[in-house]
């Protein structure tokens, strides 16, 4: 009868931890947006995503593994425990992927410029060569600006700037970043990559982005450029 008496507890006791309970969370990750963050209950394969603040809600229980997961951020491993079943609201900290960007070396001299060597004065703007033809075609005014202006040449000269300041921005993102992280991370296709990074340089902030050197910034939406570039390859195929 005793032993009758201890299965049964036991029974009982196994059955109350087995049961689950709606855990909801809230996640953060620093400056890094929380929202559409992957969370999958490995024990019985259920899937939510995170709203806008970073909120989720997802049943589990005691002992099964919830993963967290983003394209931007490290991917995170929680078993639930006892303790986890009992806030309303269970917090969790996750942490933006680092980029390994290549070595720079910077020379301890100062540069010799014609600022430094009293030809300019300090402060004066410098322009690119399609800037400085730009100034040329314009700056006369008369007969040669309205010339130049009737017959197009702005308007070329324009373009020209266009296309040397998206060069100067792909030169600026072409070290950030090695072959694999777009393959593995960003999940573009190694054939695209050149492709994708012209379209990275098309948007206006992430170009901002690059000339700031914002190098969290860089991330967030070189990852929300990947989703959208990704989808406009799916719909092409």
């Amino acid at each position: 009868m005793l032993l009758l008496v201890l299965f049964f507890i036991a029974t009982v006791s196994f059955g109350q931890t087995s049961i689950e309970k709606e855990i909801r969370g809230k996640i953060s990750a620093d400056t890094i947006a929380v929202e559409g963050i992957k969370i999958v209950n490995s024990s019985t394969e259920k899937v939510t995503v995170t709203n806008k603040n970073g909120f989720f809600s997802l049943f589990a229980k005691e002992g099964d593994v919830l993963v967290f997961s983003a394209v931007n951020l490290v991917t995170l491993h929680r078993r639930i425990s006892k303790q986890d079943l009992i806030p309303e609201v269970l917090k969790i900290q996750m942490s933006p992927k680092s980029i390994v960007l290549k070595e720079v070396i910077v020379n301890e001299n100062p540069q010799i410029t014609a600022e430094n060597l009293g030809i300019i004065p300090y402060g004066q703007k410098k322009y690119t060569p399609a800037e400085r033809k730009l100034y040329t075609a314009t700056s006369g005014g008369g007969i040669d600006g309205l010339l130049n202006t009737i017959s197009g040449r702005k308007a070329m000269l324009k373009k020209e700037i266009a296309v040397e300041n998206k060069e100067q921005s792909l030169n600026r993102l072409a070290p950030l970043f090695e072959d694999k992280y777009y393959t593995e991370i960003l999940k573009i296709s190694a054939d695209y990559i050149k492709d994708f990074q012209y379209y990275c340089v098309d948007d206006a902030s992430f170009t901002v982005a690059l000339k700031s050197k914002n190098k969290t910034l860089i991330m967030f939406l070189i990852a929300g450029l990947s989703e959208n570039y990704n989808k406009i390859i799916t719909n092409e195929k």
